[in-house]
């Protein structure tokens, strides 16, 4: 049993409103206000992951200095600071949400694979005598959307994904349908900036609920993702030559029917 499933509230208090357009081709999934609805869940976990990524993303200095052993960087701490941002941002306390509900079972699994990713890694994260750690957001986000992948079952799958092109690692590949949202959708001239796409497709041989939600560069991005396009960034890879507002990334959620 999650770590966190340890008190009982009502869901009523957790109510999201989204309106999303589901077209291209795909049946329209219905975006229901509730705290088990698709859209609802799956803004929720792209906010968590969001969150803890940001935790990482502000202690890089600190995880990077040389001179520094422990960190006090816990799989705790990150996710108690995630959590704070997360209630920040959305306006609700994950504390608040019942853990018997689809959305609760969820978050829970999240933020115990936002522990586990940190913890399983402290003995980098600690290391004195080395800068350079390579413990940066886009490696952390995939290895607790890997775990969460274990830790939700079935359930659910969520990826960090972006346009081929820009894709380093490649389990973050975007799959077939990612590529036409992300082609057709995504990065048209005419696509409202932030907007998520939403459908209902059949995904691994299963009726599913997915939502695609573009993230952009900011200017932290471009030290790795930047120009000179070509040049050799600090984790090795050739930068990409990207701008401040592009599309850089994509936070894929896939919530399978039950």
């Amino acid at each position: 049993m999650s770590r966190w499933n340890n008190r009982a509230y009502s869901f009523n208090q957790f109510v999201f409103g989204i309106f999303l357009i589901a077209v291209f081709g795909l049946s329209a999934a219905p975006l229901r206000a509730g705290a088990d609805g698709d859209a609802a869940i799956a803004k929720s976990l792209a906010d968590m992951l969001r969150a803890a990524r940001q935790v990482i993303s502000s202690n890089q200095a600190r995880i990077n200095d040389p001179n520094l052993g422990d960190k006090g960087l816990t799989g705790q701490v990150v996710v108690q600071q995630a959590v704070e941002i997360f209630k920040t941002t959305t306006g609700t306390d994950p504390a608040a949400i019942d853990p018997t509900s689809r959305l609760g079972r969820l978050m829970h699994a999240q933020m115990d694979a936002i522990v586990e990713a940190t913890d399983a890694n402290q003995a980098i994260i600690n290391a004195k005598g080395v800068g350079f750690k390579a413990f940066i957001p886009a490696v952390f986000a995939r290895l607790v959307n890997e775990s969460f992948e274990r830790h939700a079952g079935n359930e659910a799958q969520i990826k960090v994904t972006a346009p081929e092109q820009l894709v380093r690692n490649r389990k973050s590949r975007p799959d077939q349908w990612e590529s036409e949202v992300i082609r057709g959708k995504l990065l048209q001239k005419n696509w409202p900036r932030g907007q998520a796409y939403a459908a209902e497709i059949d995904t691994k041989g299963r009726a599913a609920y997915r939502m695609m939600m573009p993230e952009y560069y900011a200017s932290s991005c471009l030290s790795c993702h930047g120009s000179p396009k070509g040049e050799t960034d600090i984790t090795g890879y050739p930068k990409e030559g990207g701008k401040e507002g592009d599309l850089g990334a994509v936070i894929s959620v896939t919530l399978f029917k039950q």
